[in-house]
């Protein structure tokens, strides 16, 4: 069922209401897992929300991997123009956390639970940060790729909200272009862009 929802027309939908309405734009708290899949969520946002974006990627094993990709993300957010504020937020790194949570699936195929597991880790930070600094949504850029199930991240999202009681902003950031818009952004600033998600059974596989 989920699969047949269409993530991006509920995004548009809540953007045109708030236009509609001329309501001041809230806060949104973006989830980045790199810069090239935040820079056209950034784009795209950051013209109707005040947007903070949280880096926080423990799936990360490799230390100068994870520092090289937080200092692109704060590279392309100094280069970037933006009609609303956006600015960084740098998590806690500890790769031990990932691993501990994903014990036992390390069998587990790409794209299968492990990544599930790794998804509501990451998202339930966002949720708790959200709700700290006074975000009205929290919301990931894990979308935008067309290897991630991007039904089951908004499933995932929405769960993490009700538990938190702060909004999940629904998205399919790859729709109307945005992982071709991602591409040619990256292009554009010369990013770094990593063959694998982040984590080391990625690399492997």
């Amino acid at each position: 069922m989920n699969g047949k929802i269409n993530y991006q027309r509920q995004l548009d939908d809540i953007i045109a209401g708030m236009e509609k309405d001329n309501t001041a734009a809230p806060k949104v708290l973006l989830h980045s897992c790199c810069a090239p899949c935040s820079s056209y969520c950034m784009e795209y946002l950051a013209e109707h929300f005040e947007l903070g974006v949280l880096y926080f990627n423990p799936n990360i094993s490799e230390e100068e991997e994870y520092n090289k990709r937080i200092a692109e993300l704060k590279r392309l957010v100094g280069e970037m123009h933006f009609r609303h504020e956006v600015k960084v937020i740098e998590g806690r790194y500890d790769p031990q956390e990932y691993f501990d949570a994903v014990k036992g699936l390390e069998a587990e195929p790409e794209g299968g639970e492990r990544c599930f597991v790794c998804f509501r880790l990451r998202l339930r930070e966002a949720a708790e940060y959200a709700k700290r600094l006074g975000y009205d949504y929290f919301t990931t850029t894990l979308t935008i790729s067309p290897l991630k199930n991007a039904a089951k991240i908004n499933e995932i999202g929405n769960s993490i909200a009700e538990e938190f009681g702060v909004k999940f902003l629904p998205s399919d950031f790859k729709k109307k272009n945005g992982y071709k818009r991602s591409i040619e952004l990256s292009n554009e600033h010369h990013l770094y862009r990593q063959n694998y998600c982040g984590c080391i059974f990625s690399k492997r596989d």
